[in-house]
């Protein structure tokens, strides 16, 4: 979709980017880093441009990493585009093994020179699921729809859940159910 389109744009370097298929929706009215503008080539054709997307920093959670940054994520994913939009990156990884190769890898590999720190942090995904690892916390899932319905609401999960708690290590033995901590993949 167009946020795919705006880190494609930044990874290439260029400013902006045309995205095919939103002229007539009331997207523009809502965002500010879209505009309408004329085909540069005929001179009529109208296409929306996006702005490109350069964040500073971008965070994702892989199946797996090495100490040099070489990821696999474990599942098809555009983290090298994200990763080439990016200033920096942080990779937090269910597991750090020493070596880890393009062959090695499941799903998206992305290579160490896009890779600025990798972090240890099993359950990383918590309360979603990581493919091959454990599924989503559903119980949990329901509890964070129903919170984001209300500001007060959404603040109070935020306080519980995320600030309140001291560590990861607080966060996966106070909220993982140790029914999604039996391993599922042969280490």
């Amino acid at each position: 979709g167009v946020l795919f389109a705006q880190a494609q744009a930044g990874s290439m370097g260029v400013p902006y980017i045309p995205v095919i298929g939103l002229v007539g929706t009331d997207l523009l009215t809502r965002r500010d880093d879209m505009v309408l503008a004329p085909d540069p080539f005929d001179g009529k054709t109208i296409s929306v441009v996006a702005r490109a997307m350069r964040p500073d920093v971008a965070v994702f959670h892989v199946d797996r990493a090495d100490r040099q940054g070489n990821v696999s994520c474990g599942y098809p994913v555009e983290a090298v585009i994200l990763a080439e939009a990016s200033r920096h990156v942080i990779v937090t990884a269910e597991e750090i093994v020493d070596r880890l190769d393009e062959k090695d890898a499941i799903g998206t590999f992305v290579p160490s020179i896009l890779v600025d720190a990798v972090v240890h942090a099993p359950f990383g995904s918590h309360p979603a699921g990581m493919t091959g690892r454990y599924g989503p916390d559903k119980v949990h899932m329901q509890q964070y729809v129903a919170a984001s319905r209300d500001d007060a609401a959404f603040a109070e999960y935020l306080r519980t859940y995320v600030f309140d708690v001291e560590s990861h290590a607080e966060y996966v033995e106070r909220f993982v159910p140790r029914e999604l901590q039996r391993p599922t993949r042969a280490a």
